[in-house]
């Protein structure tokens, strides 16, 4: 019973974290990119940046120490940050970075670069 109960206290922290921000789908993260109403974090690395990204993010890895130059002043811009794919939880360092700098609307594509391109979606180099 002991092992049980820690399982689902576990599972519940698991899934709480997991929820820290919220997700946003490829057709939405498409839209809002169609329509100039998302600023875009990849935090793959320069190299993986280079070999392409979802069209208009930012370089994490360049950017990130001067994120506050590069992101709208809107504190309530919609902003998504994504790493390599579902299991991939780099994502949270921009994500932390931009809600510590005050962003209220900051989600992930927990599908990442690797969901991107299985979807086919258009590719920025």
């Amino acid at each position: 019973m002991k092992k049980l109960l820690a399982l689902a206290l576990s599972l519940v922290a698991a899934s709480a974290m997991a929820a820290e921000y919220p997700d946003i789908s490829i057709a939405d993260l498409k839209t809002a990119i169609a329509e100039k109403k998302v600023t875009v974090i990849d935090v793959n690395g320069s190299d993986s940046y280079a070999a392409g990204h979802v069209p208009g993010a930012i370089d994490f890895e360049a950017k990130g120490d001067d994120l506050s130059k590069v992101l709208p002043a809107d504190k309530g811009a919609l902003v998504v940050a994504y790493c390599g794919g579902p299991k991939c939880n780099a994502y949270k360092q921009a994500a932390k970075k931009a809600e510590a700098l005050g962003y209220t609307n900051v989600k992930h594509l927990s599908a990442g670069i690797s969901g991107w391109k299985e979807a086919k979606e258009d590719l920025e180099k």
